[in-house]
């Protein structure tokens, strides 16, 4: 009999426990009793947040409490809470200003400085072309214009993917502590904020000639639609290649080279843009192997998930594409063996020592390859470029040693 009665106290209880360890409990499935001899039901599991449900259940009138799941065994990270930073330039910041520079990225400059490259590559190759060529202040003060672009526009390209991505950086463990994922910055202040930002761009892109606005102005339909490619292909790094690599268009008309009327400055801005999507393609894929696993839990889609196993022939592949296309833009416009050296030389090698030293099964050597990677290999084929401008301004060169084609096609070319 006493068998038979606990086995009675088992069953009427089975509901309630099983509700409770899958992580919710309703009111309706609460006993109609409390249990005997003072025995409690004592969880083990983390502590869930508490969401109120305004729904009624049978015991009308009543608001009932339901637990919310968490993922099992949560990433360390997970655990960490958000704590304002202490170092840094956003640290001197009003404490309400934080959050907005945090949402640009202000923090982590090194996605400005990949933004950054392509400008500096075009504008070095641009300043060869000109009849005399272009002075190096002019070639400083154009660059520095186009850094203080890049940091205004990558912030807000920032801003705008955490719009798009506000659902599913919760769920990232490196990413559920933004701004806007954590609720410290609304939904409309984020698109109020974008807009500033916009306007700031504008202000920057017009201290560039007039027809820089034209060529600059189509970049942003790929900065609004990255954030989308995420969710309908495996390829979205090829989105941002495309967006991250517009710079490399600029620096032609930015010292007053007309695109559209000089072929062989068309074709060289062409290899350049294509090379730098394939690099922009290979530094991200390397990023992406950071978020591997928690793009497999939320959904995400990445290049990395779909070639986890491949993915360093892959970033060959990729390598030898940029170097390619560097080579190409060099001989349309008839660059020296400085250049075909130096650039060339730069791109295999950062690459190559990048391909072969990353661990992508290790989060933090893939950030450090990330982050150090815009100098290795960017830095590198900046300075390959930087010295074949030193190269002809100094008149190293005859020019008609470059000129390999005709001489519509040599070193120095009017406009």
């Amino acid at each position: 009999m006493v068998a038979r009665a606990c086995i009675r106290n088992v069953l009427r209880f089975e509901p309630h426990r099983r509700c409770f360890h899958s992580g919710y409990r309703n009111s309706q499935f609460q006993p109609s009793h409390r249990p005997r001899h003072g025995l409690s039901i004592v969880s083990h599991e983390p502590t869930r947040p508490q969401v109120t449900s305004l729904f009624s259940s049978r015991h009308a009138g009543n608001i009932t409490t339901t637990t919310l799941p968490t993922t099992t065994n949560p990433p360390a990270a997970w655990a960490q809470t958000y704590h304002p930073p202490t170092t840094g330039l956003i640290s001197h910041l009003p404490t309400r200003l934080i959050p907005f520079a945090e949402l640009s990225r202000f923090d982590k400059p090194v996605g400005t400085y990949y933004l950054f490259m392509p400008c500096v590559f075009s504008t070095l190759l641009a300043g060869t072309l000109t009849t005399p060529l272009t002075p190096p202040l002019t070639i400083l003060t154009t660059t520095a214009l186009f850094f203080s672009g890049a940091l205004i526009m990558r912030g807000a390209g920032c801003t705008i993917n955490d719009i798009w991505d506000r659902n599913l950086d919760p769920h990232v463990a490196r990413t559920r502590l933004r701004p806007l994922a954590r609720g410290a910055v609304s939904l409309p202040s984020a698109i109020i904020y974008t807009g500033v930002q916009c306007l700031a761009g504008l202000a920057v892109l017009l201290q560039f000639p007039w027809s820089c606005f034209f060529y600059a102005t189509p970049s942003l339909i790929f900065v609004a639609l990255y954030p989308l490619a995420k969710r309908v292909t495996n390829y979205p790094q090829i989105m941002l290649g495309l967006t991250f690599s517009w710079g490399a268009m600029m620096g032609f008309p930015a010292l007053g080279i007309d695109l559209l009327s000089h072929t062989p400055a068309l074709i060289a801005a062409v290899c350049l843009y294509a090379s730098n999507v394939a690099w922009t393609v290979l530094y991200d894929m390397v990023y992406a192997h950071m978020d591997l696993s928690d793009d497999k839990k939320a959904g995400i889609r990445s290049i990395a998930r779909a070639h986890e196993t491949s993915t360093k022939p892959i970033l060959a592949g990729l390598a030898g594409v940029q170097t390619a296309l560097l080579a190409g833009a060099g001989y349309a416009l008839g660059m020296g063996p400085v250049y075909h050296l130096a650039v060339c030389g730069a791109s295999v090698v950062g690459n190559g020592v990048q391909i072969w030293k990353v661990k992508l099964n290790d989060a933090q050597n893939c950030w450090w390859w990330f982050r150090y990677g815009v100098w290795i290999t960017g830095g590198g084929i900046a300075a390959g470029m930087g010295l074949e401008y030193a190269a002809q301004y100094l008149g190293l060169y005859k020019e008609d040693v470059a000129g390999a084609h005709d001489s519509t096609v040599a070193t120095k070319v009017a406009f």
